[in-house]
């Protein structure tokens, strides 16, 4: 019987996160192309098309890229459960903010699965599209992508498919990672979600989940015919931001009749003008929130913007060249599989910054920041190196071989130390 070869190394902090999944890939080419798209992602490519990536990664074509995508057997659902699993672990079950919103992406034709003309929130009209449901979660300062689903509109159902909104959506994700372990201390996301009473609001309160979610302006409430809806005064406040800066706004309690466990807010930033773009009507049935922190509290669901923005921008989310979902759901599978890894670098896992991350700070590109972006921007100047050896690889001479060589050699040093924990455990006690 011939022995499977080994996965050829790129580099270490890569190939010790992906190993935490390498026995989901039958196929040591699978593997290996399951390496080569995350280095490819977290590159600085401005498209991470397939061609693109396989130059990058020194590969002379995309076609095992591709077929990681289109024929290899590995289950993409098998992939996202060792993923929460891994979350779990990190973040030893500790209650996080659930950040829920979707996203859409143009696409032209018909020829995508599911794609319709429908409202595109990123380019705030109506497209022709792709939109998918996603859940994040804020876990000390730092966003961790957990899952997504797409939304298949009623015209492009396929035989035996169900039609779910995006609110029964949310919802389904919910009650799944609520039964894997995940604990929230906090619901957020827009109106979409807090206008459905019988899905969305519904499930939250079943699963005893406090919430600040977002409603229209016009949103109703039955009372009874001697009561009326008040305003209480406005009143200033100090929103804080993620990077310590801070700006004053208003806020003002809506009262439908008499307080009830159930509260009502509208937050500005002018009570004068109510601009529509910084102007919200907040519902809450978060007990623990206080008067003083709605408006902070409301404010952190900017962060799943954030989270969607960096799975579009850095790592090419939309840049998926299939038309079928499941080749579709694979690629967005690992796109959330690279923006964990980056994720893992942050303070809240590490405790201690290794050696080898000190060698690198001292480059005076190296980014201090502490949010994930900074951590993306410093995996890129990590890597940079091993990339353009690539690329230089069918010209180099020996001198410029020898100094690649010996910069590699340093790169090598560079790993994450709680990947490189967890991949020890998993070695030490053969846990999957």
């Amino acid at each position: 019987m011939v022995t499977p070869r080994k996965a050829r190394p790129t580099l270490r902090f890569v190939d010790e996160y992906c190993e935490l999944y390498a026995d989901l890939f039958p196929e040591v080419r699978s593997f290996e192309a399951f390496k080569y798209l995350h280095i490819g992602m977290i590159s600085d490519l401005k498209r991470k098309s397939l061609p693109a990536i396989a130059k990058a990664v020194g590969l002379g074509h995309e076609q095992g890229l591709h077929n990681l995508l289109t024929e290899s057997p590995w289950s993409v659902s098998r992939l996202r459960q060792r993923r929460l699993k891994l979350l779990l672990e990190l973040t030893q079950k500790q209650p996080m903010i659930l950040l829920i919103d979707e996203t859409g992406d143009c696409k032209k034709g018909d020829r995508t699965d599911y794609v319709k003309r429908q409202y595109i929130g990123n380019v705030g009209k109506r497209e022709n599209g792709i939109v998918v449901v996603t859940a994040y979660g804020l876990f000390k300062g730092m966003i961790l992508p957990l899952c997504f689903d797409v939304y298949k509109p009623r015209e492009r159902l396929k035989p035996g498919e169900g039609y779910q909104t995006k609110p029964q959506i949310a919802a389904t994700m919910m009650r799944e990672l609520i039964a894997m372990g995940f604990q929230f201390d906090l619901v957020l996301a827009d109106s979409l979600y807090g206008e459905s009473e019988c899905n969305f609001i519904s499930t939250l309160v079943s699963l005893k989940l406090p919430y600040i979610v977002a409603i229209r302006s016009n949103h109703g409430v039955w009372l009874p015919q001697d009561q009326e809806v008040t305003a209480e005064p406005w009143q200033k406040f100090t929103r804080t931001f993620s990077n310590g800066e801070t700006e004053v706004r208003y806020r003002r309690e809506i009262i439908y009749g008499t307080r009830r466990s159930v509260r009502y807010w509208e937050l500005t930033t002018d009570p004068k003008t109510l601009p529509d773009n910084s102007t919200v009507f907040v519902m809450s049935n978060a007990p623990a929130i206080k008067l003083d922190e709605i408006g902070d509290a409301y404010g952190e669901r900017t962060w799943v913007e954030y989270g969607l923005k960096q799975s579009k921008d850095a790592l090419g989310w939309a840049d998926f060249r299939v038309t079928n979902y499941k080749q579709i759901e694979r690629w967005w599978e690992i796109v959330m599989s690279a923006f964990t890894m980056v994720s893992l670098f942050a303070d809240a896992f590490n405790r201690e910054c290794p050696l080898s991350q000190q060698v690198f700070k001292q480059h005076p590109w190296w980014d201090n920041q502490r949010g994930w972006k900074n951590l993306l921007n410093n995996l890129r100047l990590v890597i940079e190196p091993w990339i353009a050896f690539n690329h230089l690889k069918p010209c180099f001479i020996p001198t410029l071989e020898q100094g690649f060589t010996r910069l590699i050699e340093r790169m090598q040093q560079f790993y994450c130390p709680v990947i490189h924990d967890l991949l020890l455990r998993r070695i030490l006690f053969n846990s999957a």
